[in-house]
């Protein structure tokens, strides 16, 4: 009984499926989008020989630099028009968040509505540009002074128009993929910015099983901990599920009110918190603000100053500073995004207005306090969920050298993104059915 309602739920799905022509198109923009994105990948920056330069990132690639090679999708150690990808854009959505809270002015433009929103995304596009140009620039500086293992320089042609022709090439790969991203996040599926870096991601997989087995093959790593890192993934993976959908369920009251000779409300709901609300933000973020500082003094080491070469150094995966500043940086992102995206004080004022309490706590400013204390203690639980996932795996990838794919943040971002786009192609198929249920209610009232 119960194996043939799934079937008869699962055509009815296929069938929504089949009509809703709309949802349709979207996905197939999604695919087209992104397969314009993995393509973008491997065209080649304008100078650059990519052979040297593939030999150079294999001897020194590890670290941050293997960080940003894996959130690039590969693009950096091929130096390849989206090698910045779109690091800079998130590092400059970060940096206008955080002033919003701190400048007046931007706080005041951000609460005018749609109009505000607008006009900050216009300030970050500004930011971005900024922000890539200043790594463009490190890159070019640093590709000048580089050589491969076997002698010969990284850039072919050695004057100030390649140092113009980066800067160009890549501030224009960054700004043509946030440009995809909002196409994606508005005419698409899910979250364009995190479904380019999914995309980077999933594409570079099979790359690294292989490079993983090849490991094995060779003796390098004992079968043992291929096994180990093969059940811990699966492992991981279903933790992570668990941990995004685990919330904390906040009773919500309703008095009973009398409209003529009918009584309306005295229901019970539920107010829903989950655990790690900040969801994937506070590792990207994170990784950004590491990325771009060190991203350009790794290539502007080489030929540089020697405080420049101890500070790549220290910066090295799995070094005691770079692990400490990472957790620190994620656990400031989980309290402040999650600040950003619930205001208790609001809530308890919207439940207010609409005649809602919490039982056993009064309206008003009790309730607001309430929502913090429980906010805070989920908040804790969550980003400590989000430093043990990202930190561990860094000590492995670091002991065994691992590529970077299977490490916490790569899973996270892989899972979270996949689970939050699900969720939309199930909304768009549940607004679908609900539509079809409404015409026809509308045509049999016609025929009636």
């Amino acid at each position: 009984m119960a194996s043939a309602a799934e079937q008869l739920a699962a055509n009815l799905n296929l069938g929504v499926l089949a009509k809703a022509t709309d949802l349709k198109k979207r996905i197939w923009f999604t695919i087209a989008a992104l397969v314009v994105y993995r393509l973008g990948t491997w065209i080649p920056m304008p100078g650059v020989n990519p052979q040297v330069m593939a030999d150079m990132f294999r001897q020194s690639g590890g670290g941050i630099l293997g960080m940003f090679d894996m959130l690039a999708g590969g693009a950096l150690q091929r130096m390849t028009i989206f090698a910045l990808n779109i690091m800079p854009y998130i590092s400059a959505s970060i940096i206008l968040q955080l002033m919003t809270t701190v400048v007046p002015s931007l706080e005041a433009i951000k609460k005018e509505g749609e109009m505000g929103r607008k006009k900050i995304n216009q300030y970050t596009r500004y930011l971005t540009v900024v922000i890539a140009a200043f790594q463009a620039y490190g890159i070019s500086a640093g590709l000048l002074g580089m050589a491969g293992a076997h002698g010969p320089a990284v850039i072919m042609d050695n004057h100030l128009m390649f140092r113009f022709t980066t800067v160009v090439t890549l501030v224009g790969g960054t700004m043509f993929l946030m440009w995809l991203g909002e196409q994606i996040t508005a005419r698409g599926i899910g979250q364009g910015t995190s479904l380019i870096i999914m995309a980077g991601i999933v594409a570079q997989l099979p790359h690294a099983i292989a490079a993983t087995l090849e490991l094995g093959r060779t003796g390098a790593l004992p079968v043992l901990v291929i096994l180990g890192l093969l059940v811990g993934s699966v492992a991981v993976i279903g933790f992570i599920v668990f941990m995004e959908r685990a919330q904390r369920r906040v009773v919500i009251q309703y008095p009973k009110r009398q409209v003529g000779n009918k009584m309306y409300g005295g229901e019970a709901s539920h107010m829903p918190l989950k655990i790690n609300t900040s969801g994937v933000i506070p590792p990207i973020f994170a990784s950004s603000i590491l990325l771009m500082p060190v991203t350009v003094a790794q290539f502007s080491a080489a030929g540089g100053p020697e405080w420049l070469t101890t500070f790549t150094a220290i910066m090295g995966r799995g070094q005691p500073l770079y692990l400490l500043i990472y957790s620190l940086l994620i656990i400031f992102f989980a309290f402040f995004y999650t600040a950003v995206v619930f205001n208790p004080t609001e809530t308890a004022d919207n439940l207010k207005k609409y005649g809602g309490f919490i039982p056993g706590i009064r309206p008003g400013k009790h309730t607001a306090e309430y929502l913090d204390h429980i906010l805070t203690r989920l908040t804790v639980v969550g980003a400590a969920y989000l430093t043990v996932l990202s930190i561990l795996p860094e000590l492995l990838i670091a002991k065994w050298s691992l590529p970077f794919y299977f490490g916490g943040t790569s899973l996270l971002i892989v899972v979270t993104v996949t689970m939050d786009t699900v969720a939309q192609i199930q909304s768009h198929l549940l607004a679908h059915q609900y539509e079809g249920l409404i015409k026809r209610s509308r045509l049999r009232g016609r025929r009636g």
